[in-house]
């Protein structure tokens, strides 16, 4: 009879303990969820972070700084965070290579594709012209792309839609902003040819402390076909 009663409390006990793991499991769930949801800005969150406007040309991408690239340069201006360069660029981009090519192309722009592994550091990138901007919560404006990322040249950005999406899918890099002419990113600065960063160190690019909001502010980059 004692035994009994023992082995019947030890399985309330054990079905309590279950019980809480699977309330504590729901809890984390919850949590996991409330916590993306939060994550929104300008209409735009993880799971739709891309707007095109047709009429505008314009597409706008969601997109979160990194604090990291206010104070080291880089040469990466938006990476998507699953890339696996998505650790080494100024803004995170929530949005992958082939979506953001799709969306420039609803905006009529035109990719350059003249850029290859090749021809990569004597070829500036081609493609429609763009004019990128940037605002955040609370910002004052909608800020130029030569407002927040310092060329410590004084040069101005000259951004094209390069294209290169075949490369692009092969690399994995998840590259959609480089700050020098690119064969594999999305869009890239013609005012440099591949390697100017990191190889010939010509110049060095770092987010603007002055004017950018801190590590892990969600902004929006808007790509405006101009030619």
């Amino acid at each position: 009879m004692q035994l009994n009663k023992m082995l019947g409390k030890q399985s309330m006990a054990a079905f309590c303990l279950l019980s809480a793991f699977a309330l504590s499991g729901c809890d984390q769930k919850q949590s996991v969820d409330s916590a993306e949801t939060k994550l929104e800005y300008d209409g735009l969150t993880p799971t739709s972070p891309l707007r095109v406007d047709a009429q505008a040309h314009s597409v706008t991408l969601l997109v979160q700084v990194n604090g990291r690239f206010l104070t080291d340069d880089t040469r990466h201006g938006i990476v998507y965070k699953e890339g696996s360069n998505g650790h080494k660029s100024l803004f995170v981009g929530f949005a992958d290579p082939k979506s953001l090519y799709d969306a420039l192309k609803q905006a009529s722009a035109t990719p350059g594709d003249n850029m290859t592994m090749d021809n990569k550091e004597t070829t500036h990138v081609a493609g429609s012209k763009l004019d990128l901007s940037v605002k955040w919560a609370n910002a004052s404006q909608s800020y130029p792309f030569d407002d927040v990322i310092t060329d410590s040249n004084g040069k101005k950005l000259e951004m094209h839609f390069g294209g290169n999406l075949q490369a692009a899918e092969e690399k994995k890099t998840g590259c959609l902003v480089c700050l020098d002419s690119c064969p594999v990113g999305i869009v890239s600065n013609a005012t440099y040819t591949y390697g100017a960063v990191e190889k010939r160190n010509e110049v060095k690019f770092v987010g603007n402390s002055a004017i950018l909001p801190p590590d892990g502010t969600l902004a929006t980059v808007t790509f405006k076909v101009v030619e």
